[in-house]
């Protein structure tokens, strides 16, 4: 056993660098590999490679990337009709979760399958943090459907943001945005420097959400926001917290790694 776990330490050491290169190698030279033509490629992930943990989870990490992306455009999406709603556009976000959870379903089956092996404290480390990530990039599209149903909602019902509302949430979008590329773009890059600018965004933000149920609860008082609009509010600041903590959460899991 000691032999074993010294043999996979030392081939970890010896194949990381080259991790990248070595998964690409294995997709054109293993023939089921490359022969998998109808099945997504976003999703697909190779069994074979659960025999050297570097280069399974060097995999995992490329299709987490991709649900990085993925996730950042569902959000965005989202956040572009919420004073204009568009089908088209909902019809992409939706498209865009349902793949996300796809993605999460096979990824998490994946590693777990990979943490049954012997692995290097590294690649054991590496495992529990894309858990944690996926997880995040799965519950930001959540999110951003979260968000669509209430731009739908308010679509179907005639209700529109006061211009000192939407002026509110206009400051609080472009934080939002920018808080979704510098997570996945850090992500991404492997940026510690990009990382580190997030969680302070990341405070920005909740303030900028307490301000604005300040406001939007004084504009309930003096009669100024219906209890109807009240609500889809209220609810549109909380998935906008809850995306800015995951985002959080994945600039803080990829430093302790």
């Amino acid at each position: 056993m000691a032999t074993e776990l010294l043999s996979n330490i030392l081939t970890t050491i010896i194949l990381l660098p080259f991790s990248k290169l070595l998964v690409k190698l294995a997709y054109k030279i293993i023939p089921d590999a490359k022969d998998k033509k109808n099945e997504d490629k976003t999703v697909w992930l190779d069994e074979r490679l659960l025999a050297s943990p570097p280069l399974a989870t060097s995999q995992c990490r490329q299709k987490a990337k991709g649900m990085a992306k993925i996730s950042k455009t569902a959000m965005q999406d989202a956040v572009g009709i919420m004073f204009q709603y568009d089908q088209k556009t909902a019809d992409k976000v939706e498209e865009a979760e349902q793949k996300l959870d796809t993605m999460e379903d096979k990824l998490s089956t994946y590693l777990l399958k990979l943490s049954q092996k012997e692995l290097t404290e590294e690649d054991s480390s590496t495992i529990t943090e894309l858990l944690h990530t996926i997880g995040d990039f799965e519950r930001i599209g959540d999110h951003a459907i979260n968000m669509v149903k209430i731009s739908r909602q308010m679509n179907e019902s005639g209700l529109q943001f006061s211009e000192e509302a939407k002026a509110d949430f206009v400051t609080l979008f472009q934080a939002l945005t920018e808080i979704s590329e510098l997570a996945v773009n850090a992500y991404a890059k492997n940026d510690v420097a990009l990382a580190n600018k997030v969680e302070p965004l990341e405070e920005v933000i909740d303030k900028l959400t307490a301000e604005i149920k300040h406001k939007h609860i004084e504009r309930m008082k003096n009669g100024l926001c219906s209890p109807e609009l009240g609500v889809y509010i209220s609810d549109l600041l909380v998935f906008i917290e809850r995306i800015s903590d995951h985002y959080s959460n994945v600039a803080v899991n990829r430093n302790t790694v």
